[in-house]
């Protein structure tokens, strides 16, 4: 399991304690990361007590229930609850998922909740992900042809070809496997990281794309992806279960067979 890091240009400090409710039977504690850039305070660690008789069963759940009935000034992102859109990805208790899928009675204990490790923090629990967003579209990812289309029908493929893209396409783009990656934490400049890598593959080998070698041009660089050293962590943490780890493994050899000739 990764280990939480501390957004770039924290220093955490003691925050508020919020007391838990008067007739409440099944307390939880959740201790919920903390910052505004509109004052001058370090980030900060408030504790909000929830009855768990009077919340949703996922962690999502919880976090509304804090913005709505005890503290309105909390800010995260959230969208479409059901582990699609990717906007809810957070550090829960020291590693990184999307908050809707995980269910409360998963953790034991405090519920520590963080933004996404090694990002520059725009407030609270919103990590800024313009960087990653511009990796992403550096890939150019999207069909490319050379050819025109059918005049008739669709650019087809066989089931065979299809199924190439079984374990890629499902990526939301949640940036919880990049924001896991020790490689990605120290070159994130230069390393494209797991989730824009594996984007990156799925384009590789979709067969209706006609400009592979454009492609793996691209990708070749010390650092694009060769700064991968096979840590796993992406593989571990991503919450569609997932696995960055092999697709980059994948287009690595697709670099070394094109050099052999």
């Amino acid at each position: 399991m990764a280990e939480f890091a501390l957004p770039k240009n924290s220093r955490l400090q003691a925050g508020k304690e919020f007391p838990p409710p008067a007739t409440a039977k099944r307390l939880k504690r959740f201790e919920v990361y903390r910052f505004n850039p509109d004052t001058n305070e370090n980030p900060r660690i408030d504790v909000y007590h929830l009855d768990l008789d009077e919340c949703g069963e996922m962690v999502l759940d919880a976090i509304l229930k804090i913005k709505n009935d005890i503290d309105s000034s909390l800010t995260f992102r959230r969208s479409c609850r059901e582990g699609v859109c990717g906007s809810c990805a957070m550090n829960v208790n020291g590693k990184n998922t999307l908050v809707c899928t995980k269910a409360i009675s998963d953790y034991a204990g405090t519920i520590k909740i963080f933004p996404l490790p090694h990002l520059s923090v725009i407030k609270d629990l919103v990590a800024d992900m313009s960087h990653f967003y511009a990796q992403y579209a550096s890939i150019k990812p999207w069909i490319e042809t050379q050819t025109p289309a059918p005049a008739d029908r669709e650019r087809l493929q066989s089931k065979e070809e299809r199924a190439k893209l079984d374990g890629l396409y499902e990526c939301v783009l949640c940036a919880c496997c990049s924001t896991s990656c020790p490689s990605y934490w120290w070159n994130s400049e230069r390393y494209l990281g797991p989730a824009v890598l594996l984007q990156a593959y799925r384009w590789l080998v979709d067969s209706r794309d006609e400009t592979t070698g454009e492609r793996l041009d691209e990708l070749e660089d010390p650092f694009k992806v060769y700064r991968c050293h096979t840590i796993m962590n992406c593989t571990d943490t991503c919450p569609k279960g997932l696995n960055p780890a092999k697709a980059i493994a994948e287009t690595k050899k697709m670099l070394l067979l094109r050099q052999q000739g």
